[in-house]
């Protein structure tokens, strides 16, 4: 089956009814316990949740968050909710009792949905203790009785209107509350042409789904299969022991890239030789969230014989804006995020907003269908847009004379050292050259002397064989670096910490390692 034609006026429920009449019996996803789900049995499933979830008295006005690690059930959920036309609330599984307080009680939240199986949390105690300091927040914990029980469909219809907000995705809040950014049905199917477009995914692919299915991204793939018929697979967690072979032997032929997850190919092929090729249906890697070190494209390329890496750039509020493709020469997959897809305009400004020329650094801008209204604390607002509607991403980069984009660093990322600008991501991308560094992050960290100093924190390819400083920097200075880029700070670490995107969490880093020093000469 051919991918769903393009409608100006489709909700996500939409998408799915067309998919079910089509081919209800095809598959819809299969987890890490081989447990399949067809469109069919997703569409009965997702009738009767919506049922028992108006008989709370929940409908098209209500707001719903729902709290749920990856997994048929969680699926469910979110096609359940979509029927309602209920605004959805997708909550990060990693998320504390303080963040789901903090979004519930902002977004005005009259029902919590959970998952009656603990796993690594207890998502169900964790809803009831907000519940109770939260007045008029129900709690709902999933129950195949119930759902078994209940109406066979909800007695209010389909919602109609895609352009409506009826999704709040709250970002990670790494350094300050979360921000919800307001989506609509229309914006986030929008993100997911974008991503079906540039990866060429056709109903003969089977997606892996490994970050958060509660991301924004999450959504992005169940749509691309609503909107191709490609089946997902996906897992609660990932386990370095099992996930690889359970992508090898479901046959998946898009693998989340990231460096953690490629990382733990790496050393899954090599301790199961009997299993080469490990990806054999395999056309490519995704990597989003962050830029890849380049070399990573490369050696993922060379072990396991895909198109390599494609890079994604994006953010919550306006997701899926630039990708590769997989017909991109080796060197923009390697060093670029792409190009800007459909319906998207990129602009990379100076300090004063004025674009910048080819090959000019400035802050990248976005406006496209994807974008978000606005966010759910309207306050938040003006400092997101610029006055021509563009989102200010915050993010440093430069696009070269053929229109790809490469991320250069954030705002927020660059070291001022003797007043001169350091951009990390700079002296992180050749750390990764070295033999001796698996992972590698660079942060600036306070110095009496001049007023911010390079720490570069690695974690090192084997244990007992560490990188020295003077290793790391002669390294350096033999790439080109300038001298006066060079770290003065390594620090061994066992594991770079991640947020649910495996973002390395610099804040956590600088409250470690930037306890200023002293006096130095």
């Amino acid at each position: 089956m051919a991918a769903v034609p393009e409608s100006q006026n489709e909700t996500i429920w939409g998408l799915f009814e067309r998919q079910v009449a089509a081919e209800s019996a095809t598959l819809f996803a299969v987890d890490e316990h081989g447990h399949e789900l067809t469109f069919g049995d997703a569409h009965v499933k997702a009738l009767r949740l919506a049922a028992l979830i108006e008989q709370r008295g929940i409908d098209a006005t209500s707001v719903v968050a729902w709290q749920f690690p990856n997994s048929l059930d969680g699926f469910v959920v979110s096609l359940a909710l979509c029927r309602l036309g209920a605004t959805q609330c997708p909550l990060i599984p990693i998320l504390r009792e303080r963040e789901v307080d903090f979004i519930c009680r902002q977004a005005r939240t009259r029902l919590l949905v959970v998952p009656s199986r603990p796993g690594t949390q207890d998502f169900a105690a964790l809803a009831h203790a907000v519940a109770a300091k939260l007045p008029g927040l129900e709690v709902l914990v999933w129950s195949d009785d119930q759902i078994a029980r209940a109406p066979a469909e909800p007695t209010q219809p389909a919602p109609l209107d895609p352009y409506e907000d009826r999704w709040y995705y709250y970002t990670s809040g790494t350094t300050a509350e979360p921000k919800g950014a307001k989506h609509s049905d229309a914006t986030l199917i929008a993100a997911s042409r974008s991503f079906v477009d540039a990866l060429s995914i056709t109903r003969d692919d089977r997606v892996a789904l490994l970050l958060p299915l509660t991301h924004i991204g999450g959504i992005v793939h169940v749509i691309a299969t609503l909107l191709t018929g490609s089946p997902m697979i996906t897992s609660s967690i990932f386990d370095p022991n099992s996930t690889p072979r359970l992508l090898s032997e479901q046959r998946a032929t898009t693998l989340p890239g990231s460096v953690p997850f490629v990382n733990a190919y790496f050393a899954f092929a090599d301790a199961h030789p009997e299993l080469e090729p490990l990806f054999p249906h395999a056309r490519l890697m995704t990597h989003g969230g962050s830029p890849k070190p380049p070399e990573l494209h490369y050696r993922a390329k060379a072990r396991f014989g895909t198109a390599g890496i494609l890079s994604g750039y994006g953010m919550t509020e306006c997701p899926h804006s630039v990708w590769n493709r997989p017909d991109d020469d080796d060197d923009d997959l390697a060093t670029s995020e792409g190009r800007p897809t459909l319906g998207v305009e990129l602009r990379v400004v100076d300090v004063d907003g004025v674009v910048v020329g080819a090959g000019q650094a400035g802050e990248v801008r976005l406006r496209g269908p994807q974008l978000m209204s606005g966010y759910v604390d309207a306050t938040l607002d003006a400092a997101a847009f610029d006055e021509l509607g563009f989102l200010r991403s915050g993010d440093l980069g430069v696009l070269d004379a053929r229109g790809h984009l490469h991320i250069t660093g954030r705002l927020k990322d660059i070291i001022i050292r003797n007043m001169e600008n350091i951009s990390a991501l700079e002296i992180e991308n050749l750390l990764y050259t070295h033999r001796k560094v698996k992972e590698a992050a660079v942060i600036g960290v306070p110095d009496e002397l001049t007023g911010e100093r390079v720490c570069a924190v690695v974690v090192a390819r084997e244990i007992d064989d560490p990188p020295t400083l003077a290793e790391l920097c002669a390294h350096l200075l033999g790439s080109g670096i300038s001298k006066r880029k060079l770290p003065e700070q390594l620090e061994l670490v066992n594991a770079l910490p991640r947020n649910a995107m495996e973002k390395v969490r610099k804040v956590d880093l600088r409250e470690r390692f930037g306890a200023p020093k002293g006096p130095r000469t």
